[in-house]
């Protein structure tokens, strides 16, 4: 929707050299929050984007004058909702919090994505991070630590699997690189999300998969899977008896599925900084954090300038994994 007054936008249209990055500059108003605030959830109600959005949206409201709605806008791996937040002003009006999925291996995996995560978009913040864990069928593979699984691949090349929630997802991308690092031979099957990865490995259709803490910590601590490792640089107080990567044998392999916040892109510096204020109180507030660390997030709430730092090294990182593996979006 065009929130620009139409004789402004018409008039500044017919500048010479005028562009879209200027037209936006004059669309700012002159105070912040002017009505509600809209917060994107580019996937359905459940998942990680959005409990962490529902989060921040219900504590910002309280803070900044206005109601903030999470909407969510489902489809193509975050790319409808992308599109929306690429065309919206950069007046606070609209934000987004999306995942690795939307803000890193879109732009790595899908050369024609309708969006550039760092050139469309502003950043806030790093909200949450959540490390993914190795987890295995206990009945169907006979190991107790992760040198041991490795031996076991490495002697049954081509006959084993690993399960993920889907083409693209940072736990694909995990298993990709544990098979670069380490040498071994498993095949992908993806399925429609965490829960139904989770749900085929403990049927023992497929023997591992690095899922979400969140997603597989209660059939961890059910006995249903076995934990081999937490690809976090610290033991996670949810899992405190499984081992880090590096404890597993596994040097700098620190890899967490994570939840960012943006905005539209060319937003004055003032603008973003007092909507990151807001952001990070929301986090770190007594009434959100203890909840979102309950479920496995570990609160971020990080600056945006290292937000951005953050973020232009994983697009890096997972384009290099992807093109030695050779992933095609589906």
């Amino acid at each position: 929707m065009n929130r620009r007054p139409l004789l402004g936008a018409a008039a500044l249209a017919l500048l010479p050299g005028a562009i879209p990055g200027a037209r936006r500059a004059l669309a700012q108003p002159a105070t912040w929050p002017s009505r509600p605030v809209t917060m994107l959830v580019p996937f359905v109600a459940g998942g990680p984007s959005d409990i962490v959005a529902r989060a921040i949206s219900t504590r910002m409201s309280q803070t900044i004058g206005q109601t903030v709605v999470a909407e969510n806008r489902a489809g193509a791996n975050g790319e409808i909702a992308g599109r929306v937040l690429a065309r919206a002003e950069p007046d606070g009006q609209t934000l987004m919090v999306g995942s690795i999925g939307v803000y890193a291996i879109n732009a790595a995996l899908r050369p024609d994505l309708g969006y550039d995560p760092v050139k469309d978009f502003s950043p806030i913040s790093l909200a949450v991070t959540t490390p993914n864990v190795l987890v295995v069928n206990a009945e169907r593979v006979p190991v107790s630590d992760v040198a041991g699984l490795i031996a076991w691949l490495k002697a049954n090349p081509g006959k084993t699997s690993y399960s993920t929630s889907g083409v693209g997802s940072s736990d694909q991308m995990t298993a990709e690189l544990f098979k670069q690092r380490v040498g071994v031979d498993v095949a992908h099957v993806p399925y429609r999300g965490g829960a139904a990865a989770a749900t085929d490995l403990i049927a023992g259709n497929v023997q591992m998969s690095f899922q979400n803490l969140g997603t597989v910590a209660a059939h961890i601590q059910s006995g249903r899977l076995k934990a081999l490792m937490v690809t976090d640089a610290q033991r996670h107080p949810i899992l405190p008896s499984v081992p880090t990567s590096a404890e597993a044998g596994l040097s700098d392999f620190v890899v967490t599925s994570w939840q960012a916040v943006m905005a539209p892109g060319n937003m004055p510096a003032a603008l973003r900084t007092r909507i990151h204020a807001a952001v990070a109180e929301a986090l770190q507030h007594p009434d959100v954090k203890p909840r979102l660390e309950q479920i496995g997030f570990t609160i971020v709430a990080s600056t945006p300038e290292a937000y951005s730092q953050f973020q232009q090294a994983e697009i890096a990182r997972w384009r290099q994994v992807i093109q030695v593996a050779g992933i095609k979006p589906e």
